[in-house]
């Protein structure tokens, strides 16, 4: 062994002196976690902005909702007394009970379109999104681009040929006329056929070789799959059809029994012998449905009609 090898052996290795701070090389420096003064105060500030345009937006639907709390002599007063404190449940009571225009009926008339027409959607949609993702057929996609040019269509080009149709087929004076023109929807289409093909077309093969057939592939598989974009569809088709106006005042014109709650409210406000609480009660009472789909529905609204947006 030589003298320098033997040095070698003896001499301690040298370890790296740590950086400036007491950190070792090699490892990053931790970030502050301490919320900054102007980051503090942005988040403060966005808060507010958002409280004072949620006050300005709901302050309607608020003077609603309390003016059927409150007596007619509360309304007509300057300024109104709508925080006086004095509230009773005698205006709602009244509004559905009156015989002017019965609100009772209408409500039940409101329920059975929402409903009828969200089921019609349903499943129609699904099943036209079935064929023309699943299914081998001709003109695939011309169908799809009809389907798309119904919803560019106005609304009011529409209604008179509706009514006309409606009248000649001898439904004018039924309930069925309502909902008839409304049971097929272009946007139920699109929102199902993008969810639809997100689904892999593998499994769908592996389905048809097992034996399983179209309708139960559809039940079975592809909905539960899909149950986002499903309520989705689901809660839009009830509020389309809860909030329909135009088309049962055309559809009751000439039979009072079909109107609905829209088109009860509305005779409700052109009669003179109508006080001023019992309208805001009835309004308030067709915001029911309205608020509580929203309010529950909201998240199911957001992850049905953003699915497929981000892969």
């Amino acid at each position: 062994m030589t003298i320098q090898q033997a040095d070698n052996e003896q001499a301690p290795q040298a370890t790296p002196a740590p950086a400036a701070g007491g950190r070792r090389p090699g490892r990053a420096p931790r970030r502050s976690t301490a919320v900054t003064a102007p980051s503090r105060a942005r988040a403060t500030a966005t808060y507010v902005w958002l409280v004072v345009a949620a006050v300005i937006l709901l302050f309607p639907v608020l003077l609603t909702v309390v003016g059927g709390f409150v007596q007619t002599f509360a309304l007509v007063h300057q300024p109104p007394g709508l925080f006086s404190g004095h509230y009773t449940l005698d205006s709602y009571h009244n509004a559905l009970t009156q015989r002017v225009v019965p609100l009772l009926p209408a409500f039940a008339n409101s329920l059975f379109v929402a409903g009828v027409i969200m089921l019609g959607n349903l499943v129609t949609s699904c099943l036209a999104a079935y064929a023309l993702v699943f299914l081998k057929i001709p003109l695939r996609t011309p169908l799809f681009w009809l389907f798309l040019a119904t919803i560019m269509i106005p609304y009011e080009a529409i209604v008179v040929p509706n009514a006309l149709f409606v009248r000649v087929l001898g439904l004018g004076d039924h309930r069925i006329a309502l909902v008839l023109p409304f049971l097929a929807n272009g946007f139920g289409v699109f929102l199902m056929r993008q969810a639809f093909r997100q689904f892999p077309v593998e499994l769908h093969q592996a389905a048809q070789l097992d034996g399983c057939g179209h309708l139960r592939f559809l039940n079975s598989i592809v909905l539960p799959t899909v149950r986002p974009a499903l309520t989705a569809l689901a809660v839009w088709s009830f509020l389309q059809g809860w909030n329909m106006y135009f088309w049962p005042l055309i559809i009751s014109s000439t039979n009072n029994s079909l109107n609905t709650l829209q088109t009860a409210i509305f005779s409700l406000k052109n009669n003179d012998q109508s006080a001023p609480d019992l309208l805001l009660a009835g309004i308030a009472i067709t915001l029911i449905p309205t608020l509580l789909l929203v309010i529950f529905g909201q998240r199911w609204l957001v992850r049905g009609f953003t699915a497929g947006a981000v892969k």
